[in-house]
């Protein structure tokens, strides 16, 4: 019954009684079957960091084992996916049945089209690793498994042994200083200070001051000596935020710190040598910037000798309910209470919208819907998300013609787009307003093979 908790990867919690035919079916094609009892899940196979678990709720029959295995199961293990397995009998009206077809992700009734049903596991498990699975060990607060992530995870890995500067770009709010806390966590320096400044913060007439430091009486109210940042850091990091923010003075004096790795503070002509790593970070182009002659050129290029891009959480498939669980979680491991997870109707407003202000703008509406959220899930109304569907949260059922209209529409599209930018991937995605990678993932869901095609 299932394999071995040392070789799954992947595994189907059934949650009721499976026939023969049903479980060697799923396991033939990949999928061995886990029969849950009452004993729960704790500690059973498709658990563990790196396996890909979807919870099948079996509701043809009235199996006491089985509804109170599934009682402890969406206690214990919150944000599991579920697919339902139905048939004319299912007692909808009672209360565990009623919770699991409300949150469920898709229904299936006997006998089971299993093609569908294949197809529907690999979607929901590619959206659902288990939690540790999702969350670096080796770097604290990076969640996601989305392509994009696994790549800036291995040019951290590069980077961070490296004793040169870092520019870190990408829009606001998507986990630069994160990012610069990493690549110090895993360098050589990671014993020494990590000091993260603002620059967009920093008062006009004492940036010189607070990076450099100054002697007593060099200015109006300098009482007394004050030690700058760069020096308070010696022998560890330093992360310059919003980098393009800085006075052309102190990017003056910046430059020099860089190139001969002294400064001087302010009322003082004694260089003073500080071993200082810098990694900046920016949401605007500084190439522009340098363009207006608002940043210095060889500034720009002293550090842009690494560069890591944040990617916003709209190109990240897969990864806001990730990210949002992480959330949840955190805040309720602090604040205890409350709800422990999303509606599916939540997880598909999140999924569909934008997030303009990327996982700080998640962060923030998950930690106000933990809070104003009065029912057993957050809702998509919780998280102030437009969500289409029926009072209940489901979405109305639409015509099979209509479904199928839509879903040929879409195909037209992508095949015009791919066509009219040369099968040019990054152009397509441009055009069409989405990321690279929803366009593999739109070839993938209708079949396209791109070489065929070209």
């Amino acid at each position: 019954m299932g394999t071995t908790e040392s070789t799954a990867r992947r595994c189907v919690i059934w949650f009721g009684q499976p026939s023969g035919t049903e479980q060697g079916s799923l396991a033939r094609s990949g999928w061995p079957v886990r029969v849950a009892d009452a004993g729960g899940l704790r500690g059973r196979v498709g658990l563990r960091p790196g396996d890909a678990v979807v919870a099948l709720a079996d509701l043809r029959q009235g199996d006491g084992r089985a509804i109170e295995a599934m009682e402890r199961a969406i206690v214990e293990h919150p944000g599991l996916p579920w697919i339902a397995l139905i048939s004319a009998e299912t007692p909808a009206h009672e209360p565990l049945a009623a919770r699991i077809l409300h949150d469920c992700l898709d229904f299936f009734t006997s006998p089971i089209d299993m093609p569908r049903l294949l197809e529907a596991l690999a979607r929901l498990s590619e959206g659902w690793p288990a939690p540790s699975a999702a969350i670096e060990p080796d770097m604290p607060g990076m969640v996601g498994r989305s392509p994009p992530m696994l790549a800036m995870y291995a040019s951290l890995r590069k980077y961070a042994p490296a004793e040169l500067p870092v520019l870190i770009t990408g829009e606001t709010g998507t986990g630069k200083e994160i990012a610069a806390s990493t690549l110090h966590r895993l360098s050589a320096r990671a014993a020494r200070p990590f000091v993260a400044i603002n620059c967009g913060a920093l008062p006009s007439n004492l940036v010189q001051s607070e990076l450099f430091g100054h002697e007593r009486g060099s200015f109006t109210g300098a009482n007394v000596r004050r030690i700058g940042h760069l020096e308070s850091a010696d022998g560890g990091t330093v992360f310059l935020d919003e980098i393009g923010d800085l006075p052309l003075d102190a990017q003056t004096s910046l430059l020099r710190f860089l190139q001969e790795g002294t400064i001087e503070r302010v009322g003082s002509s004694r260089p003073i040598r500080a071993d200082v790593r810098v990694l900046a970070a920016t949401h605007v182009d500084l190439e522009k910037a340098v363009a207006a002659r608002r940043f210095r050129e060889d500034l720009y290029y002293r550090l842009n000798v690494l560069r890591l891009p944040m990617p916003p959480l709209r190109e990240r498939d897969g990864d806001v309910v990730l990210l949002a669980q992480y959330f949840l979680d955190t805040f309720q491991g602090r604040h205890g209470g409350g709800p422990r997870t999303f509606s599916s109707a939540a997880r598909r407003a999140m999924r569909q919208f934008a997030w303009p202000g990327n996982v700080r703008e998640l962060l923030n509406r998950v930690q106000r819907a933990a809070v104003v959220a009065e029912g057993a899930m957050i809702e998509a109304g919780d998280l102030d998300l437009p969500h289409g569907g029926s009072e209940n949260g489901r979405a109305d059922e639409e015509p099979a013609g209509l479904g199928q209209a839509r879903t040929m529409a879409e195909r037209d599209a992508i095949i015009a787009c791919l066509r009219e930018s040369r099968f040019n991937i990054s152009e397509c995605a441009r055009r069409l307003r989405i990321s690279r990678v929803t366009v593999y993932r739109l070839c993938k869901k209708h079949r396209l093979a791109l070489d065929d095609l070209r």
